[in-house]
C-alpha cells in the first residue's frame, strides 16, 4: 500500500503486473513467516547429568557417558535456549511396578553386587539379572534405572499437561525389559511406562521403533490391546538379537492386527529406509489415527555402530524424526540402542535440532569431547560404502504389501468403551422408581430421568426385517 500513489500514475499494463507481482510477493512473504512460526513447537528437554556417572563393565557395549556427550554437544550448539530444559524426578518403586512384578521390582532395588546371598542366587536367575553378560548387576544400578524411567515419565506428563508438543529423553528407550526379566541391557521398560501414563489422556498411542532391534518388550505389553499400536523397523534373523519380529507377529485378541513388524536385511542405507518407512508410517497414521506419538530413535542403526549391521547416516536416521514430527500432534522422542559413542551424540544432538526445527552447521563447536570427533570434527558422517545393502527392490515392495494388507484390517481407528462416571452416586431407576410412587403429581420429571425412560425414535422400526 506505500505503493499506491505509483498505481494511480501507472500508464501502461507492464507496470501494473509489475506492482501487482510486488503485492503478491509480500502477502507470500508473510504467509512463508506465518507458516515457520506455525513450525515452531514447544519443546522439552528431560537430562539428569548423574545417569552418565553409570557404568556397566569395562567390557560392556551399553555406556551411559554417550548421554554427557549428547548434552554437551546440545550445550555448544546453542539448542538448549530454544527449549524447556528440566531436570526429571527418579521414578518411584510404584511406577515401575504399573507394569512390571512386584517381586522383580523389589529385587532390583535390593540387589547389589556386593549384597548377593544364595537366596538370591535363583530369583536373580529367573529374572535374568547377573545370570549373561548382556545384563550385569553394577554399582548404583537401581539409580540408573531411576533416572532413566523418570525422564520418560516427566515426559509423558509434559505432553498430557499440554505444556509441550515434543518431549524429549534421550536417556529413556529401553524397549527390551519385559514384566519380569531384564534383557538386552534393558532392566525396566521405561517405554511401556511412559505409554501407559499417556494412555490416562490419550485415547490411541502409536509406539514406533527404528532402532536395529526389535522392539519385543514393548510389542509384548501391548499384544492384545488396540489403544496402542507398535510399529518396528529392525534387522531380522535368528542369529540376531532378540531374534523376534517376524511378518507374522501381529498381534492377538483385540490387538490383532495392532502389532506391525518390518523386518528388514543388513546395510540397509538412507534411500531404501526411506522408501519403506515413509509409506508404510503414512497408512499407518492414516488408518490408526492416534493422539500421540512415541518414537525410539535407537542410534545402532547407523553406520559403524559396534552391534548394529544397517548402514544409515544422520540424515536417513532424522528423516524419521523429521518425518513424524510433520503430522503436528504430541510427539515424545527417546534414546534407545547406540554402540558407537561419538556417532550416538551426534545423532541425538542432529535429532534435537530437527524438533526444534533449526540447522545446525556440520563444522562441530569446541566442547568438552571435542577430541572423540578427530579426525574432520565433523557432526555428520559417512556411510560405509563396503557395506553391501541386502534388501532389494523387490523386498522392499513386497514388506510394504504385507504392511498394507495387515493394516487393510484396522479399516478405522479402534474406539473405546464409554464408561458411566463412578463418582455419580445416584441411582437413577430407583430414583425414577421413587419419584412416580411418590412424587406428587404437579411436579415435573426431571429431564435426565426421562432421557433414561424415553426409547430412541430409530430403536424400533416396523419393517418386516
Amino acid at each position: 500500500w506505500k505503493r499506491r500513489d505509483i498505481f494511480y500514475k501507472c500508464s501502461t499494463g507492464t507496470q501494473i503486473t509489475n506492482i501487482l507481482c510486488e503485492v503478491l510477493l509480500y502477502f507470500n512473504k508473510l504467509n512463508k513467516m506465518a507458516n515457520q512460526e506455525h513450525s515452531r513447537k514447544k519443546v522439552s528437554y528431560f537430562y539428569n547429568a548423574d545417569i552418565a556417572h553409570s557404568h556397566f563393565g569395562a567390557n560392556h557395549p551399553m555406556k551411559p557417558h554417550r548421554l554427557a556427550v549428547t548434552n554437551n554437544l546440545i550445550v555448544e550448539y546453542g539448542l538448549y535456549k530454544r527449549m524447556s530444559v528440566y531436570k526429571p524426578f527418579n521414578a518411584h518403586p510404584a511406577h515401575m511396578k504399573s507394569f512390571h512384578k512386584n517381586e522383580y521390582i523389589d529385587l532390583l532395588q535390593k540387589v547389589t553386587p556386593d549384597n548377593i546371598t544364595e537366596d538370591m542366587t535363583a530369583l536373580l536367575n529367573q529374572f535374568n539379572i547377573g545370570r549373561c553378560k548382556d545384563c550385569p548387576i553394577f554399582d548404583n544400578m537401581f539409580e540408573f534405572v531411576k533416572m532413566s524411567t523418570g525422564g520418560s515419565i516427566a515426559a509423558a506428563t509434559s505432553l498430557n499437561r499440554r505444556s509441550s508438543d515434543i518431549a524429549i529423553n534421550w536417556a529413556g528407550g529401553m524397549h527390551h525389559a519385559k514384566k519380569s526379566e531384564a534383557s538386552g541391557f534393558c532392566y525396566v521398560n521405561d517405554i511401556v511406562i511412559a505409554i501407559l501414563e499417556l494412555l490416562r489422556q490419550h485415547t490411541r498411542v502409536l509406539y514406533v521403533d527404528i532402532d536395529v532391534h526389535h522392539g519385543d518388550g514393548v510389542e509384548e505389553a501391548f499384544y492384545t490391546t488396540n489403544r496402542v499400536m507398535t510399529v518396528s523397523f529392525h534387522l531380522y534373523g535368528k542369529r540376531f538379537f532378540p531374534g523376534t519380529g517376524s511378518v507374522k507377529d501381529y498381534g492377538a485378541k483385540d490387538g490383532e492386527f495392532y502389532s506391525l513388524n518390518v523386518p528388514l536385511k543388513s546395510g540397509i542405507d538412507d534411500e531404501t529406509y526411506e522408501r519403506i518407512f515413509v509409506p508404510v508410517m503414512t497408512k499407518v497414521m492414516e488408518v490408526y489415527r492416534p493422539s500421540a506419538v512415541v518414537l525410539q530413535c535407537g542410534a545402532d542403526s547407523l553406520a559403524g555402530d559396534r552391534l548394529g549391521r544397517f548402514n544409515l547416516t544422520l540424515k536417513g536416521h532424522g528423516r524419521c524424526v523429521e518425518f513424524m514430527r510433520s503430522f503436528n500432534i504430541p510427539l515424545m522422542l527417546l534414546g534407545g540402542g547406540g554402540y558407537t559413542v561419538k556417532n550416538v551424540s551426534r545423532c541425538w544432538t542432529y535429532e534435537t535440532s530437527i524438533a526444534l526445527n533449526v540447522d545446525i552447521p556440520d563444522d562441530m563447536p569446541h566442547n568438552e569431547y571435542f577430541e572423540h570427533f578427530k579426525p574432520n570434527y565433523k557432526l555428520h558422517i559417512k556411510r560405509d560404502r563396503n557395506e553391501k545393502n541386502m534388501n532389494t527392490k523387490k523386498d522392499i515392495e513386497r514388506l510394504y504389501m504385507i504392511a498394507v494388507e495387515n493394516l487393510r484390517h484396522i479399516e478405522h481407528a479402534p474406539s473405546i468403551g464409554i464408561f458411566r462416571d463412578n463418582s455419580d452416586v445416584i441411582d437413577w431407576d430407583e430414583f425414577h422408581n421413587a419419584f412416580h410412587d411418590f412424587a406428587p403429581p404437579d411436579i415435573r420429571c426431571p429431564d435426565l430421568v426421562r432421557d433414561r425412560i424415553v426409547s430412541p425414535s430409530n430403536e424400533f422400526f416396523d419393517d418386516d426385517f
